[in-house]
């Protein structure tokens, strides 16, 4: 017994509601059914006993129609319209059958059915019908056996399966094995659980192109499964127009990478390397950048055509299927050398791509019997094609790319098609963009080149070796291709064995930094010619610095910072020097000290930074801060730039303290340094040997080891830093005269002062074997001293350098000869006339010597002159 609800319509009959009404003879109502009760109104009571025709609305003429129909063929069908209970009429479809019971009697049985029901479904039927014969799509419907119940013709024609009875067939005898299995799989999940598939793409069964294949779970009324649904069409131009597309897509996409890979690139061989890597595998199995060799050392291309027989360089190289043999066939900087006719010679002549798909041409490629090209054989090259790069209307090499087969071996099938004119067209404008880059590399490689010439020939060009010091510096340009910076260094010997440090930074960079760094040190040394307090040099290179700068638009900006030092000659007991120093807005120096316990100290120095060089307008001396530090004999001096503290995201000062961490000396708590080696003070072991002789290994050991840090910290290109900022490095350790080329002394103001200083620059010139300098030297020291007793109140310094230096290759030097007050006021050289006598020591003075000059300090003036010792 069924338990559905009875509203519920579980078949086709319940939806058609079928009514039965059994008649006698006369055409009175026997039976009337529930059904035909529903559809008319009127119960069996009701209308049992009467005739059906009084509830058939209609004239007389139809129901004699009827009654002959029936008499003469024992059956009717047709229309006709049944009065409802509530008043209106149904339009019903009718069926009348004659039948005889067992005694002979006729009776008569009439099913009823709605006309608007039945309508519907014969609708539903026509349509179902039209959309079999008329769509372009093909249909078809499987029973629970997957078996092919019903189907168009489109679906033959998909198939290619024209005029096939496929009744009670399944795919597996329609299509091919492969595919069929795997639509026999589709089918049977689809009928096992209910989820439809849709739009699923597989290729077609015979022959070139695609089908989308959709399936769905059939059921009847009551839920009951069925069969399975299946709509076939062919969407083989729409994957055409969508691969189109995407690779459309990928071309876009593969340009965009290539320009962002070589975006921030700035040489030839790096751009090589990208070009080649960007291209594998996406465009091809093996790609190669062959340049011509001025263009990889950045040199001028005198044809805008590459001669026959100049072998181009590979500068780029990658490969799909690295190993062993790749490598070694294939190795960086190997030398191509093509003939006329081949298709390398083909491609740059004719500024057209040319493609090899045959082993013939391929063969042709660049010369006969070439390794390289029997070496592409061996990888398994099936197509190969050169491209040119030009740059500007001129040939800088080709572009060459090759496409292999499966894995890399020949004979495994081809994993991609061969080159095609869409590749080709694809090709140029790779080769294009990147020949542009290319070209760009070589003129900033040029330029560079350039550029640092210049900048190496405004720095020193040598370095003077002052007495008691000892020198040790390194200059690094950073990486930001042409743009050179504006950092600098200068060693300025002065009188009387002292001398001047200057290090400073031009912001910016460019040539106009590198052509305002020279201008600056020019300013700068030729002011420390005039022996001027580091604070008050500063001040006056400020003052000067509209005039370094290049236009309002471009003002001159730098830190500078000036030092002078001023060694004690050991003879005067004292083993401390002293240093004076101001600074322009610049980073501060830091000085290497020994420590109690043996080791050393890294700290910087507290100086006072004023204001950078050309800011502010018009400034002196009180703009900035004089700072005088006593500096012990073997203490280091270490000046630099802000590139080899500062990097990006990082506080100036924790640069500054690794660098000093890596200065400072061994902690004693730590084990002692191998056997073999000293510690000399600068933050490295040095291995004894003829430069800790001269003592000028350790600081520059020290320098490497400072440069070294900064490598590895920021990295390198091309042996240059990351940074992309230049780095000056000067480190001088600060050592006492030796007493043999210097020696001090300090009178009195009483009467002998002269005579006792006269006795002793002579006792001194005569132990140092310059016995032809007594008599010159002894008259000036004499005007000097009897000039500073005139107008002085407190006692007088004398002190005599014999300063030995090397200009040039050649020994040379002077006898500078200093005499110290407390007055302030520097003395003049004056005109001498017969009414006025002051002025003439100084004019002796001037007459007699080779230079002199005047100097002031904390505690008064200094008077100096130079004899030269040849």
């Amino acid at each position: 017994m069924s338990t559905e609800p009875a509203d519920r319509a579980t078949s086709l009959l319940d939806t058609l509601r079928i009514g039965i009404v059994m008649l006698d003879e006369e055409g009175t109502v026997l039976l009337w059914s529930p059904t035909t009760q529903e559809i008319c109104g009127w119960s069996p009571q009701e209308v049992t006993g009467h005739r059906l025709e009084e509830f058939i609305a209609g004239d007389d003429e139809e129901r004699r129609t009827r009654a002959e129909v029936l008499r003469r063929t024992h059956e009717w069908r047709g229309g006709m319209r049944l009065r409802h209970r509530d008043g209106g009429l149904v339009e019903v479809e009718g069926r009348g059958s004659v039948l005889q019971d067992t005694e002979g009697r006729s009776l008569v049985l009439a099913t009823l059915m709605e006309t608007r029901r039945i309508k519907a479904v014969e609708h539903d039927l026509a349509a179902l019908d039209g959309l079999f014969v008329t769509s372009p799509l093909g249909i078809a419907l499987f029973d629970t056996e997957l078996r092919y119940v019903r189907w168009n013709e489109a679906l033959l024609e998909l198939n290619s399966a024209t005029g096939r009875d496929l009744l009670g067939q399944t795919v597996a005898d329609v299509l091919p094995p492969g595919l069929a299995e795997e639509v026999l799989r589709i089918q049977a999940g689809v009928l096992e659980t209910g989820r439809p598939v849709v739009d699923m793409i597989m290729p077609a069964p015979y022959g070139p192109g695609a089908r989308s294949l959709s399936y769905g779970q059939l059921t009847d009324r009551a839920g009951q499964v069925v069969g399975v649904s299946c709509t076939v069409m062919d969407v083989t131009e729409r994957l055409e127009a969508l691969n189109k597309a995407e690779a459309a897509r990928g071309r876009l996409a593969l340009l965009d990478d290539l320009g962002v890979a070589l975006g921030d690139r700035l040489d030839v061989r790096a751009i090589s390397q990208a070009i080649a890597s960007v291209l594998v595998p996406r465009f091809a199995d093996y790609a190669g950048v062959l340049l011509r060799g001025e263009v990889a050392d950045g040199g001028d291309l005198p044809e805008q055509v590459i001669p026959m027989g100049t072998p181009l360089h590979l500068l780029g190289f990658a490969a799909r299927h690295a190993g062993e043999r790749v490598e070694r066939l294939l190795r960086l900087g190997r030398e191509v050398v093509y003939e006329r006719g081949s298709l390398l010679s083909r491609a740059l002549d004719s500024g057209v791509p040319q493609i090899a798909n045959s082993p013939e041409e391929i063969l042709r490629a660049t010369r006969p019997g070439d390794p390289k090209v029997e070496a592409g054989f061996e990888l398994g090259a099936y197509s190969l094609m050169a491209v040119p790069l030009r740059a500007r209307g001129t040939a800088l090499g080709l572009l060459v790319v090759s496409r292999t087969g499966g894995n890399g071996q020949p004979g495994t099938g081809r994993e991609r098609e061969p080159f095609v004119d869409d590749d080709r067209a694809l090709a140029v404008e790779l080769a294009d963009r990147s020949a542009t880059f290319l070209d760009n590399a070589r003129l900033y490689a040029r330029e560079r080149e350039g550029a640092l010439m210049l900048q190496r020939s405004l720095l020193p060009q040598r370095i003077p070796e002052p007495p008691g010091v000892v020198l040790a510096y390194r200059y690094v340009p950073g990486s930001s291709g042409t743009e050179v910076g504006g950092d600098w260094f200068d060693v300025i010997p002065l009188p009387g064995g002292r001398v001047a440090f200057a290090v400073g930074d031009v912001m910016g960079h460019g040539l106009h930094s590198a052509v305002t760094m020279g201008r600056l040190r020019t300013a700068v040394r030729t002011l420390a010619g005039l022996d001027l307090p580091p604070d008050e040099l500063l001040a006056r290179v400020s003052v000067v610095g509209e005039d370094l700068s290049h236009g309002p638009d471009e003002p001159l900006m730098a830190t500078c910072l000036y030092a002078v030092y001023e060694p004690a000659p050991t003879s005067a007991g004292s083993r401390c020097g002293v240093l004076t120093m101001a600074s322009a807005g610049h980073v501060p120096p830091l000085l290497v000290t020994r420590e109690g316990d043996g080791g050393c100290r890294a700290r910087p120095v507290d100086v006072p930074s004023g204001m950078p060089l050309g800011v502010g307008g018009a400034v002196d001396e009180g703009d900035y801060t004089l700072t005088e530090v006593e500096v012990e004999e073997g203490g280091i001096l270490v000046l630099y730039t802000d590139g080899l503290v500062e990097t990006r995201g990082e506080d100036i000062t924790t640069g500054i303290d690794r660098v000093c961490a890596l200065l400072a000396g061994p902690d004693p708590r730590r084990a002692p340094p191998e056997p073999g080696f000293t510690w000399d003070g600068a933050g490295a072991h040095v291995s004894p040997g003829p430069a800790e002789e001269t003592g000028c290994g350790g600081i520059e050991q020290a320098c490497d080891v400072l440069i070294g840090a900064l490598r590895e910290q920021g990295g390198r290109t091309n042996g240059r830093l990351s940074t992309g900022d230049d780095v000056a490095l000067l480190m001088a350790r600060l050592g006492g005269l030796p007493g043999d080329i210097a020696a001090s002394w300090s009178f009195s103001t009483g009467s002998y002062a002269v005579r006792r200083a006269r006795e002793a620059v002579r006792q001194t010139l005569r132990e140092w074997g310059l016995p032809t300098l007594e008599d010159t030297a002894v008259l000036l020291v004499s005007e000097l001293v009897t000039n500073a007793l005139r107008y002085a109140h407190g006692p007088i310094g004398v002190r005599m350098v014999r300063d030995t230096r090397r200009e040039g290759g050649a020994q040379e030097g002077a006898l500078v000869v200093e005499v110290s007050d407390p007055l302030p006021e520097p003395p003049r050289e004056r005109i001498v006339t017969e009414e006025q006598e002051g002025g003439r020591g100084i004019q002796l003075v001037a007459h007699a010597a080779r230079r002199w000059g005047t100097r002031q300090g904390p505690e008064g003036k200094t008077v100096w002159f130079e004899l030269p010792l040849a």
